[in-house]
This record gives C-alpha cells, structure tokens and sequence, in this order.
C-alpha cells in the first residue's frame, strides 16, 4: 500500500502543481473542470447511481452548470453565498447524522447536494486565479488546508481523546482540530510576516484563516458523512493507495468558495 501511494504521489503531485500554478485561462478552466467531472462521477456513485451512464451524465451536468455559472459574473457571488449557506446547514447535518439522512431529499437529493458541494468549489478556485496574485492566493488555500490536516493528524495522535464526529468519522478529535487550527494560523501569520502585511490587517487575516480551516474540517466530514452513509471507505479508486478524487478535495469543496468569497467581501476585485 505505501509503495502504491508513494507511486501515485510520484505522478499526481507534478500534475497538481502544473495545473494549478502552471495554467491560465482557459486552460486553467480545462483543468479546473477536469477535476469537476472526476469528482462529479464518483458524487453519482455516493448518491446511489452506480451505472456508468448514470455517473458520465452527472459528471457532464456538473461541469455544464459550472460553466454556465462561470460566464456570468452577475451569478458568481449570488453562487458564494449559496454555498456558504450550504456549509452552515452541513453543520447540522454532520452533528445529527444519521438522522440527518432523512432530510436529503433520497438519491436525487444527494444528486442536487452533490452539485452544491463540487461546483462552487471549482468556482471558487476559478475565481482565485484570476483575482490580483492568483497562483499566491491559490497557494495560500492549500497551505492553510495542508497545514490544518498536518496539525490535526499530530494533536490528534497525541491529544486526541475526545472525539469530534464520532458517528461521521471516528478518527477525528477536538484536540486534532484545536491544532490543526493552531497551525494554519500560524501558517496566516508567517505569510502576513513575509508580505510586511501592516499590523493593523492581522486580526482580520487571522479570523479569516480560521474560519477557512473550520469550513475545510466541514468539508471533510460531508464527505465522510456521505461515504459512511453508502458503506464505503474510499470515494473512487482512481488514485490508487490515495482513493478518489473527491478524497483528495473533500477539504476544498468548502474551503475554495468561502475564501473566494472572503476575499470578495474584504475588497478583492476580478481585474
């Protein structure tokens, strides 16, 4: 398993790098809706649709709605906000799950929830790359994300008795959140430190690093919720010893559209 996951890691990690810091334009959109699609057809499966016909035809709408939302910049913060609703409700529904699986709305609503979790996250990361210093900001995103999974994973081994969400993902604790959020902000810090950021802006960019972190862990255990839910452990296997695609970016589904729309609201503008 690890010879498998280091391997895969060998050829994804260069790939991830060239697509997100690497491409422009167009081709950053290719790319961005690449990712969309992958993570769409294996969204079918967790929502119950196991044919591959099903699946395709998910992946095509997902990233079709994408698109129609990205050429229409009068529906990019109306779609922000949606998402940002979206993660405040998902709160309640890990904490209550599984009770929670009663207000899905069934496999078609899985379906419509699944469109709300992975397409404002590519119109997230879209919208990153093109607002003033994209590949930092874009860099920034995964920094905090990285540095919140780094922390949790050491706090939670050594601290880790009380357990976060335990009927969603028994691994995770509250001491694996305090440091993972710990460490972001210090991550926030030391950026802010290198930009010579004026002093009197540091509170605001280290509650918003927070509250990006909150929103990632958010965005982990939905996806975990879901898993659980259909009995599985792994999204896909098209990241052989990693899982799937949406294993990968479970963390970013909410984190890449609530910091696209902090930096919005705090005075960001698309050139």
């Amino acid at each position: 398993m690890l010879k498998q996951r280091i391997i895969t890691a060998l050829w994804l990690l260069p790939l991830a790098l060239f697509g997100f810091f690497g491409l422009e334009g167009h081709a950053f959109l290719a790319f961005v809706s690449s990712i969309i699609a992958l993570a769409g057809w294996e969204w079918a499966r967790l929502a119950g649709f196991a044919g591959q016909v099903q699946r395709v035809a998910y992946a095509a709408l997902a990233v079709a709605v994408l698109l129609l939302l990205n050429s229409s910049e009068a529906l990019l913060m109306p779609v922000l906000y949606v998402a940002g609703v979206f993660w405040l409700l998902a709160i309640a529904m890990v904490v209550s799950f599984p009770a929670s699986i009663a207000c899905w709305g069934g496999n078609v609503g899985k379906l419509l929830i699944g469109l709300v979790i992975i397409v404002p996250a590519g119109l997230g990361l879209y919208v990153l790359k093109n607002l003033p210093q994209g590949n930092m900001l874009i860099l920034t995103l995964m920094l905090l994300v990285w540095g919140a999974d780094i922390g949790a994973y050491f706090f939670g081994r050594t601290f880790g008795r009380r357990k976060l969400a335990p009927r969603v993902s028994p691994g995770k604790s509250w001491a694996g959140l305090f440091g993972g959020v710990v460490t972001s902000a210090c991550i926030a810090a030391g950026l802010a430190l290198y930009f010579a950021v004026p002093s009197a802006q540091w509170g605001w960019i280290l509650l918003g690093a927070v509250i990006v972190v909150l929103f990632s862990v958010i965005g982990d255990l939905t996806e975990s919720m879901f898993k659980r839910q259909m009995g599985i452990k792994d999204s896909s296997q098209l990241l052989p010893g990693h899982g799937g695609v949406l294993d990968r970016i479970d963390s970013l589904t909410a984190a890449a559209p609530i910091f696209a729309l902090l930096l919005l609201l705090s005075g960001w503008t698309l050139p």
